[in-house]
């Protein structure tokens, strides 16, 4: 192996296994000031915060941060230092997703973190500790929960309880007054696509305005599960640009992925 290849196995080595610890060690911080009295604001006017948000996200930045000073960073808990766009790998973190949830006692959050290579991400690890759940994806290297390897469920048929997402948005598929019941509502995006890609939901939708650190890990989950994720037009996601909020998107195996893009183009929706 040429020494350039070599450099660059040992360093994304290096990355994961940082990457790996650090999110198993932030998700235990979160679970340790999981349903405790917390001090809470809102940002952007409706946006929850806590105090565990923003610890989570300290640990994170002294973790990975100070460990690849050269490498970008976008959470959704620090101010935007648009010098990310500059730099060849970017960190993108949601210290805690599905906050609302956590502060509500509910189990269905996590710390999502990826590493975001050419507006792809590379390395990827989403955990939710309260269900010990931990996804780790390597770039072309398939994707794991606690270790083991995962895959999106197979077909194209439509299951609506096993399909997770805004009402609204699935009803689209539904046939003329087809009263339907969807899988129960996740507070946490990120964990909701990587129950797509595991095969504990089928597919799952996500409305407008979900932004970088929402998505980009279960992306890398997804795709390295043998699914697919993207925009509902089949259009691929893009990573650590300047505008990091997104539009309407599905998370499914890849002959379900392609059917359902199909059926949306096909109704024009």
């Amino acid at each position: 192996m040429p020494d350039a290849d070599l450099a660059h196995a040992d360093r994304l080595s290096h990355d994961a296994a940082l990457l790996a610890q650090t999110v198993r060690d932030a998700g235990a911080l979160g679970l340790s000031m999981f349903r405790t009295e917390l001090k809470m604001w809102t940002k952007g006017g409706s946006s929850p915060v806590s105090e565990a948000d923003i610890a989570v996200n300290d640990l994170i930045e002294a973790r990975l941060h100070g460990a690849t000073p050269d490498y970008g960073w976008l959470s959704e808990e620090s101010a935007d230092d648009e010098s990310r766009l500059g730099r060849h790998l970017t960190w993108i973190i949601d210290p805690i997703d599905g906050t609302r949830g956590y502060l509500a006692g509910r189990e269905d959050w996590c710390v999502s973190v990826a590493l975001v290579e050419g507006g792809r991400p590379l390395l990827a690890a989403v955990f939710a500790p309260s269900t010990d759940e931990f996804f780790f994806a390597v770039r072309g290297q398939g994707a794991t929960r606690n270790g083991l390897p995962i895959r999106a469920t197979r077909g194209t048929a439509l299951d609506f309880p096993r399909i997770a997402g805004p009402k609204p948005l699935v009803e689209r598929l539904a046939r003329p007054l087809q009263d339907i019941a969807l899988y129960p509502r996740i507070g946490s995006l990120a964990l909701r696509l990587c129950w797509a890609g595991s095969g504990k939901l089928d597919a799952a939708f996500a409305g407008g305005q979900s932004r970088d650190w929402d998505l980009a890990a279960a992306d890398l989950i997804v795709h390295e599960a043998n699914g697919r994720m993207t925009a509902l037009s089949g259009e691929p996601l893009l990573y650590n640009r300047r505008e990091v909020t997104h539009g309407l998107l599905v998370a499914a195996g890849a002959d379900r992925h392609a059917y359902i893009v199909e059926q949306f183009r096909n109704r024009q929706l």
